[in-house]
């Protein structure tokens, strides 16, 4: 068995001038960081702050990097060097590029591998298949083994069964994957409290941010999780992007965090890492600026006070039906069709929130051409009625038709 990633370490802070400098540079959406700013940040940096993840024995940094858009070499390096050593990739990422990339990485730094908690996910959806993926995942990345394997993107509980349970058992016995678990981007807060009764998941990706996290289902989710030992890592942690400057809300609430020397993106992570039992949040960090704005973002220790929170939560409720909060278990089953209403609202999101047109189009192209041909078409009346966010799911749909089309 390998060695255990640090537990000890705790939360340290930046120098302010450091931290502001980091957040200048990074702060307008820079894709250039200046040297200086590169350079005071790797001597200014500390431990990056850990957390236990779950009751696998290991800790992991607050803060893991995601790695499924690009990924140059010099980027991973600098995650590491920074604390970043908790990497989430998937069979698919970029047609396989992901993976591969992080095997050339490890086969150029093999001694950074067991420093590495490496997670990777399978998308098969039969035992046959997670078992050729996983083979395919470690040849990839020149490793006889991962940390943590998830089924990916699941919507129900109950697409795990007792087949599941052996098929995880088993590649644990052989020391190919230590711990199992899965991600889900739908019905999150059931499948959460689904997974809390299995007794047999180790760990669990999310999607959870500031829009999600306060409400009562989440809330009784991710406790019951934290009472059954299992590890949370949250995803999509900005809740449709940048806040934006239409409204005096807006303003007010890009203008206060300003003043306190982080982004709202910065604050947005920090509302995330306030809840204690989210043991790492993963972003896309797919240039050095992100990366930068991001490490200072967890080292540093100001907190948001509860005005802060109290303000990002008033945004959230104002703009809610602005973000798609992954309910496909209520909207979906009063259709006259099978329209994955979520996957279409997800790639409205990649294209609007992310500017990422590609992987909207990717999305939207997976929804089967016989569905795709009649959705425009259908009454959402009965779906907006149940819809808790208000969202005007007939008008986006329609214009994702026209979009992606």
């Amino acid at each position: 068995m390998n060695k255990k990633i640090k537990t000890s370490l705790k939360p340290t802070d930046m120098s302010r001038r450091s931290f502001l400098k980091v957040a200048g540079a990074t702060g307008l959406g820079s894709m250039v960081t200046p040297l200086d700013a590169l350079t005071e940040l790797s001597a200014a940096i500390a431990p990056m702050p850990t957390r236990p993840f779950g009751k696998t024995g290991f800790s992991v940094p607050i803060l893991s990097l995601g790695t499924s858009l690009h990924l140059p070499q010099i980027l991973l390096h600098n995650a590491f060097r920074w604390g970043v050593t908790h990497w989430d990739t998937a069979n698919s990422y970029m047609g396989g590029n992901s993976e591969a990339r992080i095997g050339q990485y490890f086969a150029k730094r093999p001694e950074h591998r067991k420093q590495i908690f490496l997670v990777t996910k399978s998308g098969a959806w039969t035992l046959r298949g997670m078992s050729d993926d996983l083979e395919t995942s470690l040849e990839r990345m020149k490793t006889d083994y991962i940390d943590l394997f998830f089924v990916h993107g699941i919507n129900d509980i109950d697409d795990l069964d007792d087949d599941t349970r052996r098929w995880a058992e088993k590649h644990r016995a052989s020391g190919k994957i230590r711990f199992f678990g899965f991600s889900t981007h739908s019905n999150m807060a059931e499948c959460l409290l689904g997974a809390a009764e299995l007794g047999w998941i180790d760990g669990i990706m999310m999607t959870y941010n500031y829009r999600l996290m306060h409400t009562d289902r989440m809330k009784r989710a991710v406790d019951a999780c934290a009472r059954a030992g299992i590890g949370l890592t949250a995803m999509k942690t900005q809740g449709g992007g940048s806040v934006k400057t239409n409204s005096d809300r807006e303003l007010e609430l890009a203008g206060r965090f300003l003043t306190k020397g982080f982004t709202d993106a910065q604050a947005k992570l920090k509302a995330v890492w306030e809840n204690e039992h989210i043991a790492t949040i993963c972003s896309e960090m797919p240039n050095m600026s992100i990366l930068m704005e991001n490490v200072a973002a967890a080292h540093n220790r100001t907190r948001l006070s509860a005005a802060d929170l109290n303000l990002l939560d008033r945004y959230a409720r104002e703009t809610r039906a602005d973000y798609c909060g992954g309910c496909r278990n209520l909207c979906e089953p009063v259709l006259a069709a099978p329209v994955p209403v979520g996957d279409i609202m997800r790639a409205l999101m990649y294209w609007r929130s992310y500017g990422d047109r590609v992987r909207a189009r990717r999305q939207f192209d997976r929804i089967p051409a016989d569905i795709r041909s009649q959705i425009a078409s259908i009454d959402y009346a009965p779906a907006e009625k149940r819809c808790p966010r208000q969202m005007q799911i007939g008008k986006l749909i329609r214009e994702a038709v026209l979009e992606f089309s």
